[in-house]
Parts: structure tokens; sequence; C-alpha cells
């Protein structure tokens, strides 16, 4: 075969397309309305659930003068369900929105201020319990990383979910706010399902 030849040869093949543009836009776009429709499908969901629970009253502000400090806490908000139902999340008033939180308890009660999210107060007679679990709608954490507070709220016993910067206090707080509890005859249900 001469180099002519070669060249002639080389020249009469052409290389295959390499990408199918058609195809893949076609795939993007459908990847992106399958995207969409999920978003769209969660956020009804949630306009469902808060729908459901528009019957919460309005929470609680701390008042002016809440007393001294007996502890606080540094951490994340990590939400609330209905007490006993850790899968159960209340989403009204935003209590259904995860932020970092700073928690304060006095003898008024437990103060939580939550940066970009709405602050609530649980005043002291309010409280039904504290204890440690693993988890909380949405959040699983290794035994005892959790602090969950119950209290109660309108008609509706809520179970609040907060994990400190230093999980080592959470015992202490256990310890603070069972005393202040009033005692209340429904079992909680841990993430285990096994009543306490």
């Amino acid at each position: 075969m001469t180099y002519a030849s070669l060249i002639d040869l080389a020249a009469e093949e052409k290389s295959a397309e390499v990408t199918n543009w058609g195809g893949r836009i076609g795939w993007l776009v459908g990847l992106a309305l399958f995207v969409a429709l999920v978003y769209w499908l969660m956020r009804q969901g949630w306009q469902w659930r808060r729908r459901l629970q528009a019957d919460l009253p309005e929470l609680a502000t701390a008042p002016e003068a809440p007393g001294e400090a007996r502890l606080e806490l540094s951490g994340r908000y990590h939400g609330s369900t209905t007490a006993g139902q850790w899968l159960d999340r209340i989403v009204a008033h935003g209590l259904g929105v995860r932020s970092k939180v700073e928690l304060t308890l006095t003898d008024a009660g437990l103060d939580v201020v939550r940066p970009g999210a709405n602050d609530f107060f649980v005043p002291a007679d309010r409280l039904r319990g504290a204890r440690l679990d693993k988890g909380i709608a949405g959040k699983v954490l290794t035994e005892g990383g959790l602090l969950v507070v119950t209290w109660s709220h309108g008609d509706r016993l809520i179970d609040s979910g907060f994990r400190s910067d230093r999980a080592e206090q959470h015992p202490a707080w256990v310890q603070a706010i069972n005393p202040m509890t009033k005692t209340f005859e429904q079992p909680t249900t841990t993430t285990e399902g096994a009543a306490r």
C-alpha cells in the first residue's frame, strides 16, 4: 500500500458521531421535570400537614423578666412531633423547621431562641418531661444523642428534639426539667417503640 492510497483511505473514513445531543438534552429535561415533580409533591405534603395542624394555637413568647438562667445550651433544633409518635412531625407555626438553637431554662420555663426561625417559650407549668433518645422525625442519632422535651400546647402533647453542641450536657437537662414537670398519664414512646 502506497502512501497516497493510505491518505485516500483515511480521507474516505469518517469517524462516528461521538455525542447525541438531542438524546442528552431529552434526558436532562426529563430528569429536571422529575426532580420538580418530587419537590412539588413534597411541598404539597408539607402544606397539607400544616392545614391539618391549623388548630394548634400560636406559640408563647418569653416573658420580659424570665428570671435567672438555670441551664443554657447551644446546638440544633431538630423538630417537633406529637408526643409518643416520633415520626408524626408538627409543622404548624414553624415547628417543623430545623435550625440552630439557644435554649435557656429558667424557673419561668424553657426559652427556645432559633435564629432564622420562630422563637417560642414553654412555660414551666406546660413542661411534661425530658428524656434522652436517639431520634425524632427525620433525624436519628446514637442512643442518648438527642434531648427530647415533652410539653403541652393547647390540647396537644408535643415532643421537641434538641442536640447540644456538647452532648454530655443532655443528662443535666433531663435532671433539671423532670422535677419541674407536672405528671401526665399518656406514656411517651421512644424511637424503639417501647413505652416509657
